[in-house]
């Protein structure tokens, strides 16, 4: 075609947008004078620039969902939105946007014949036009959905900044920042630096002692040998296990009106331990999803399976046991789609997905996989629901051990007859009294004369074995049944309501990498973690990146489907997600690779350039900075007094929580109870979860009801009531300021607001800001002197008794000035 005719065709086409511009108004028309001119040098990319919009706009009518479709046409599926319609009429002519009833209708001036039809409450801007024309007219090139093809690698882009990248991640954020004319920010200052990645791979902020040993090395790879003793810390499992068990949606009760406790923090603690091992992260999933299926399963494997007996268990006395069983079955289907493949395979319960590529007979086939648990549906062993795992210690198996073999000793010598014919009364002839005994009642059996202290041993010994045995720590596991469910497909999600029924299997739009089904549990986990598969890798190192950075690659992590948004960095998703399974899904070696880039490493101080350009800092021209998770709030507010109990792992533990809470949500069935001594001061990871009403001294966190993979981040004045003024925080600053009036000289009050300034931002005060909290600081001595009962209440705050060799008064005003402190923003944010 030549130049004459393109622009012949385009000023037709041009013509159908006419009526649409002149309802629209001269603003619409102007801005689409613009698109035109631009986007016709613009190459049209189907899955970044075409299927958001049919997704979003079309597919709602023309989509997957058969029920929900109109005149028969599907604009998800090559073929269809290719072909002829029902009305015989071409939806979409490649190359020939004039031949389209698509283009036809989105721009019909007739609102009868209008799509999205003006019901719908869907409509498309003239650039979401302009971008359908335009990529019809360049040949409508289908793709398919992007995060359904397997990742290829892509080679690392060439950037007119030769020196500044570290390694290959910032080959990627280089090239993308030059091609928005934008250059990066300049590394983070020492102090900063070892405050951000303590924080981001412990959880905890470093000691002085470490930020010393950091500042006086001047080798080059400093901050390398920081990252790797990081990695080996035991607090590393500790701080990755956050995110993992809200995506798990763990607690330690079971929801709804009973809320029971259950025991699954040896789940927890089995997550803890394989992320400090750094297990593979292929392991990782095989033996959550299938460890009972496993050859000889060890114990630990069966406990990695609690992580599908996570979901809230229904115990109410009216409920249906099967109805709760499918729900259950629901629960873990669609939790296992979301934590490890992205997608909403739960909005194919009950219809086909109206906008993925989901039946529903696939995601009750999905479904089959988790049908065959060992259960029935209701709550049947102490507060959990069959199968469960008894986890007896050393000294529980030996003494159970060595009662069983009493009690069968016992039973050998007739203890069962003697025990049943010692508890028989006499009979007595009728008419007649039973005679008076001068001594001790005989038994009927002259022969044990022991009849009756064989039967009480025997009785004492069945006792002892039954309260050990009850004792025995047991947590809910995955385990198959002997003989398998059938499954079906179940109108609207109803557990009652039988259709067609069904065989395992894997819906056929993510299958694509496979010639094979998987037909069990175990081969469905082994299919996630296939290599090939496109979204098992993207999905994991997205969640790491939105970890570190705040936000994802793609912002939607929970959400890898045509609705979800496209990735701000496509191609550095894809090296990302073939390096992560190249590496043996090496999960510390991605965090270190993310951690050692330069990316990572550059100042969070923004510009009015680039708050301007990129006020969210997708680009990444600078470091993230946003507030730390109020897990972690509290965790180093107890690190810097130096109050926290750094035991690992255990039973959870109840710290402070304002009175009544419980007590009012359950009309006074539950009562809360704080710990005492050092099980106050455990890290919020440990802390008890109940799922009706969740840790009061938590904000922005999931409800732990449901899967979670990305958390919201408010910000509200209720934050900062708590960080002030909860018992937690308060008791943190005054046992900080007892602990810089011990360490600092006694006539010295700068050194001391110093010190406890350095401890919590890991830097010294400027002047303007020593100035400050030296004012602050004689601002509330002098009203603690004037009201020496108003210092007294605050230092008295918290279980943990005040230095009584310390003045009140100072110990009152030193506390004030720590609580301003823990509050500063650059403490309760990252840096």
């Amino acid at each position: 075609m030549n130049a004459h005719s393109q622009n012949l065709e385009t000023e037709r086409a041009s013509q159908r947008f006419l009526p649409t511009i002149l309802r629209a108004g001269l603003t619409a028309f102007v801005l689409l004078s613009v698109v035109v001119s631009s986007e016709a040098e613009t190459e049209i990319q189907f899955n970044r620039d075409v299927r958001p919009i049919l997704s979003d706009k079309c597919f709602h009518c023309h989509g997957p969902d058969k029920s929900k479709r109109k005149a028969d046409l599907r604009l998800d599926h090559k073929e269809t939105a290719l072909g002829k319609s029902e009305s015989g009429k071409t939806a979409i002519a490649p190359g020939k946007p004039e031949a389209s009833e698509v283009v036809a209708r989105i721009t019909a001036a007739n609102e009868d014949d209008l799509m999205p039809p003006k019901k719908s409450g869907r409509t498309l801007s003239p650039q979401e036009i302009q971008t359908l024309t335009q990529w019809i007219k360049q040949g409508a090139k289908w793709e398919t959905h992007w995060s359904f093809q397997t990742p290829q690698r892509p080679a690392l882009p060439k950037t007119k900044d030769r020196h500044w990248a570290k390694n290959e991640i910032d080959h990627f954020i280089l090239a993308k920042l030059e091609s928005e004319k934008l250059k990066p920010s300049r590394e983070a200052s020492k102090e900063t630096l070892l405050r951000r990645v303590t924080l981001d791979l412990n959880g905890l902020p470093p000691t002085t002692e470490e930020l010393d040993n950091f500042l006086k090395d001047k080798s080059p790879n400093a901050y390398e040998k920081v990252v790797d003793r990081l990695l080996a810390s035991p607090r590393y499992g500790e701080r990755m296990v956050l995110e993992w068990l809200d995506a798990a949606r763990y607690a330690d009760s079971n929801g709804y009106q009973g809320d029971r406790v259950r025991t699954m923090w040896p789940w927890r603690d089995w997550v803890i331990d394989a992320m400090n091992k750094n297990m593979p992260f292929d392991q990782f999933t095989v033996e959550q999803l299938a460890g009972d299926l496993l050859p000889n399963p060890t114990t630990a494997q069966k406990i990695a399976t609690g992580f599908n007996r996570n979901h809230m268990l229904n115990g109410e006395g009216g409920r249906i046991p099967e109805e709760s069983r499918v729900d259950y079955v629901f629960d873990r289907t669609e939790t296992t789609a979301a934590v490890w493949l992205g997608v909403t395979l739960g909005c194919a319960r009950c219809h086909d997905h109206k906008y993925d590529s989901f039946k529903q007979k696939e995601y009750f086939q999905v479904s089959s996989f988790f049908n065959n648990v060992a259960e029935v549906g209701g709550v049947d062993n102490g507060g959990m629901a069959n199968p469960v795992l008894e986890m007896p210690t050393k000294k529980q198996t030996e003494e159970i051990a060595k009662l069983k073999m009493e009690i069968a000793a016992l039973e050998a010598q007739g203890g069962t007859n003697t025990l049943q014919i010692a508890d028989k009364p006499r009979a007595q002839k009728k008419g007649k009294k039973p005679a008076k005994q001068s001594g001790p009642v005989k038994t009927v059996d002259t022969v044990l004369s022991e009849p009756e202290k064989l039967a009480k041993k025997l009785e004492k010994a069945r006792n002892a074995l039954s309260n050990i045995e009850n004792s025995v720590l047991k947590t809910m596991v995955m385990k198959e049944q002997e003989n398998p469910r059938e499954t079906f497909i179940l109108a609207v999600g109803s557990y009652d309501k039988r259709l067609e029924k069904v065989t395992a299997g894997v819906p056929a739009s993510l299958n694509s990498f496979s010639k094979t089904i998987p037909t069990n549990r175990l081969e469905f986990a082994r299919w996630i973690v296939d290599p090939a598969n496109p979204l098992t890798p993207r999905v994991i190192v997205n969640r790491y990146w939105q970890q570190f950075f705040g936000v994802g690659i793609v912002k939607t992590s929970e959400d890898f489907g045509v609705q979800g948004e496209w990735p701000i960095h496509k191609e550095l998703l894809d090296w990302l997600a073939s390096e992560f399974v190249r590496s043996g899904w090496n999960v510390k070696a991605m965090h270190k690779l993310i951690v050692m880039s330069a990316t990572y490493r550059q100042s969070s101080k923004s510009t009015p350039e680039l708050n301007e350009r990129d006020p969210d800092n997708r680009l990444l021209a600078r470091g993230a900075r946003f507030r730390l998770p109020s897990a972690l709030l509290r965790d180093q507010a107890l690190a810097f007094s130096g109050l926290l109990n750094e035991k690992l792992g255990g039973p959870p533990v109840k710290p402070y929580q304002p009175p009544g809470l419980w007590e009012d949500m359950s009309l006074g069935k539950l009562s809360y109870k704080p710990d005492k001594g050092q099980d106050l001061y455990r890290r919020s990871l440990y802390v008890f979860w109940r799922r009706t009403i969740g840790p009061t001294m938590f904000f922005d966190t999931s409800a732990r009801q449901v899967c979670t993979v990305r958390l919201p981040r408010t910000n509200t004045p209720l934050h900062s009531l708590l960080t002030l003024n909860e018992t937690a925080y308060v008791e943190a600053a005054r046992v900080l300021a007892e602990r810089i009036m011990l360490e600092g000289e006694p006539t010295k009050p700068d050194e001391r607001i110093k010190r406890a300034f350095r401890l919590a931002t890991s830097r010294s005060p400027g002047s303007a800001e020593l100035s400050i909290l030296k004012k602050s600081f004689a601002r509330l001595t002098s009203q603690f002197q004037n009201n020496k009962e108003a210092a007294l209440q605050l230092v008295s705050i918290g279980d943990k008794p005040r230095d009584p060799k310390l003045d009140v008064v100072q110990l009152a005003a030193y506390t004030g000035v720590a609580n301003l402190i823990l509050n500063l923003d650059e403490v309760l944010n990252k840096e």
